[in-house]
């Protein structure tokens, strides 16, 4: 069956306010000469665009989505919030939270790209394709009910998981984040259920720096139902393969999900300005197909990916094209030209070692 890939140009048309990487710029912090917060449009426009010149696009089935409607924003959203939102959107823009600005019509992108998130579930609940990546910004994994951060203005997976299982569609619902920073929005979602498995796995104390903590569980209903796997800076391709094998995929199959919806960051990568993990094109390559083979013997192949972040204009690219190639089973390939000097600076067999100790550790507390 075909993959699904769900874009649309206007979220590239998402503007932020005047940050210097992510500092407000004024006083002793000058300007940036590219102007801005990280989370810009060049990393999703060039991972599309090399798609389209490689060919791997074409292998794809390609659609734009609706933006997410009002009611199925207010299953995860307070109406407060989202009237706040609309509010400051339609006046010019402003920022409602930490590091979360936007320019005019901020609220119709942030409901676009959580439509792309709805469409893409959408799509693979109903069968018409196996699988499927959207192509969302603003990203969400970071977003509380009313309360936005790190550059995520609505809660993207949630509002979609929401929407199917308001449609009937969905029961258990595993979501596997690799983004580099914990997901907290999703984690507090979700916090207190038990019908979605929340998994991060992210660079310890990176952002946010109050969460993302390995006793961190669960509560009540969704005791156990929470893993956070934080890990040292450095970690590199091989600890994260380990984590897949030996912690996400055994959890997985024991909670027998009917959907795994992946939050697709590639800020794990090893030039990323915000992350320090040492991750390469290969590695995410090889997650999606750990995670592709674990869809197709737990759900059917439903398995659906949901990007998030990722800031280097030159690499996400290729670590993008990587997971996609991988979703889709495409011949089209963009070779890594990073490959050769990123494995050299992989972590040495001594602490490659250390990190396998770590990942053993790990998953002793997650019975």
């Amino acid at each position: 069956m075909a993959t699904g890939f769900f874009w649309d140009e206007r979220c590239f048309w998402h503007a932020g306010g005047s940050y210097a990487y992510t500092l407000p710029v004024g006083g002793l912090v000058q300007p940036l000469a590219a102007g801005g917060l990280p989370e810009n449009p060049e990393t999703k426009r060039r991972l599309k665009n090399l798609m389209d010149v490689t060919g791997l696009t074409g292998d794809l089935v390609v659609s734009s989505a609706d933006q997410a409607p009002r009611e199925d924003l207010l299953r995860v959203h307070p109406a407060t919030y989202l009237d706040e939102f609309k509010r400051l959107s339609d006046a010019g823009g402003g920022e409602l939270g930490r590091r979360t600005p936007f320019a005019a019509g901020g609220y119709e992108i942030a409901t676009l790209s959580a439509g792309l998130a709805m469409a893409a579930i959408r799509a693979v609940m109903e069968g018409g394709i196996e699988n499927a990546y959207a192509l969302s910004r603003p990203p969400g994994h970071h977003c509380l009910p009313d309360f936005p951060n790190g550059f995520c203005l609505l809660a993207n997976i949630p509002i979609a998981i929401e929407a199917a299982r308001a449609r009937g569609e969905l029961g258990r619902v595993a979501v596997v984040d690799w983004d580099v920073h914990h997901g907290n929005g999703t984690e507090s979602i979700y916090y207190e259920r038990d019908d979605v498995l929340s998994i991060s796995v992210h660079q310890e104390g990176n952002y946010p720096l109050d969460t993302g903590g390995i006793e961190d569980r669960g509560k009540g209903k969704g005791a156990g139902f929470n893993m956070n796997i934080p890990l040292p800076a450095g970690a590199g391709h091989t600890a994260y393969l380990a984590v897949m094998d030996e912690i996400v995929l055994p959890a997985l199959r024991r909670y027998q999900p009917d959907l795994i919806v992946v939050a697709c960051g590639f800020d794990a990568s090893a030039i990323d300005p915000m992350g320090r993990m040492l991750a390469t094109a290969d590695t995410f390559r090889q997650m999606t197909e750990r995670v592709k083979q674990a869809a197709r013997d737990l759900c059917d192949g439903r398995l659906v990916l949901v990007h998030e972040g990722g800031y280097s204009e030159v690499y996400v690219p290729f670590c993008g094209h990587a997971t996609i190639e991988a979703l889709s089973g495409s011949a089209c390939t963009a070779p890594d030209p990073l490959r050769e000097t990123l494995e050299v600076r992989q972590p040495s067999a001594r602490f490659d070692g250390f990190l396998r100790d770590v990942v053993r550790d790990f998953s002793r507390a997650f019975p």
